[in-house]
């Protein structure tokens, strides 16, 4: 039974209360107000799941979806829907209705911090399923070559088989750190990050550095996911924690604030986000404290490719801020302004 912090309709009383639109801002990671992106997705299919849009022209479609997800998230409805980006700036969020699995966006750039809700409407023209996304994730889909990643940097392993590049946490990150917290029955891989509950990047450091040498299964050059699975399988174990879990979203390891590369050549694709950005977050904020993309943890593993399986052989750790003093950057093509991008036949299942 979810307790009243976990649940996520805590924030749809919250929202009610304050009175507030879906146009007013809100800051990210504001712990009342602010929907993370799972709690998001657990609370528009809980509103939009078996919602009929059967025999309704586009624009009528669109504005019942935007009706519903108001409702479900505890906003009044508005006499009209305004034209702004995202349509929900509120929570900084876009809504995209899917028969198809070729998502299409016109006329603007993926945002790699907006959150793209994604509505899986059935045969029969009902909703089935929401998934919510960043445009990062949606970047990383792109198999076409109609996007390519923004941002890349490069890896050249040297004489040292595992590195700490940096050996302190940022400055906001340091003061919620602690080296004593047992992860096995503390919380989940994907749990939200919160102080006390973080451990400190020399103490990560030194429970991973452990995994060189280590070797699994090679499932295929183009088997990238199941590679990175069995990987997060393999640091999760070396953390602490009971179990293993992802759920896609960044960074892998969200309880750590930690995002796990494996390179088996030497560039380092990072998507849309540059590790050192002061963005925020989609994260609850710590202590009253935004976190920001360069407060992440980046374990990066080197694995040489040995017939049929991967070996590990150096290690590098580092955070977001110092990440470029290490592996220098390079910039890739600028985004189309007109995506198209396949999502995966089991893109609604995972």
């Amino acid at each position: 039974m979810a307790t009243r912090k976990s649940d996520p309709r805590r924030y749809v009383r919250a929202i009610k209360s304050s009175g507030l639109r879906i146009y007013d801002p809100i800051d990210v990671g504001d712990p009342e107000l602010w929907i993370p992106a799972p709690e998001l997705e657990s609370l528009l299919n809980r509103g939009l799941q078996g919602v009929s849009l059967a025999g309704l022209p586009l624009r009528t479609r669109s504005k019942v979806v935007k009706t519903h997800v108001c409702r479900a998230l505890g906003y009044p409805v508005p006499e009209t829907f305004q034209r702004t980006q995202p349509r929900f700036p509120g929570q900084f969020f876009d809504t995209y209705v899917q028969k198809s699995n070729n998502l299409q966006i016109w006329n603007q750039e993926l945002a790699a911090t907006r959150r793209y809700v994604l509505i899986h409407v059935s045969a029969d023209d009902l909703i089935a399923r929401v998934k919510v996304v960043t445009g990062d994730t949606l970047a990383s889909l792109d198999t076409t070559g109609t996007l390519t990643q923004k941002y890349q940097a490069r890896c050249i392993p040297g004489d040292q088989q595992t590195e700490l590049i940096s050996a302190e946490d940022t400055a906001l990150l340091r003061k919620f750190t602690s080296a004593r917290i047992d992860l096995k029955g503390t919380a989940t891989p994907v749990s939200h990050p919160r102080a006390s509950q973080l451990l400190p990047i020399a103490i990560l450091f030194k429970r991973l550095r452990r995994l060189v040498g280590t070797s699994f299964k090679d499932t295929g050059y183009d088997q990238e996911r199941n590679r990175g699975a069995a990987l997060h399988r393999l640091v999760c174990k070396a953390l602490g924690y009971a179990g293993y879990q992802d759920v896609g979203r960044f960074p892998d390891i969200r309880h750590q604030l930690l995002e796990v590369k494996l390179q088996t050549s030497p560039t380092i694709d990072l998507g849309l986000v540059r590790p050192d950005s002061t963005e925020p977050l989609d994260v609850p904020k710590i202590g009253n404290k935004q976190i920001r993309h360069c407060d992440v943890r980046y374990a990066v593993f080197y694995g040489r490719m040995d017939g049929n399986r991967i070996t590990l052989t150096h290690f590098f750790l580092t955070t977001g801020k110092a990440f470029f003093g290490r592996f220098p950057q390079f910039q890739g093509k600028v985004l189309n302004k007109k995506l198209q991008i396949p999502l995966p036949a089991d893109f609604f299942d995972r």
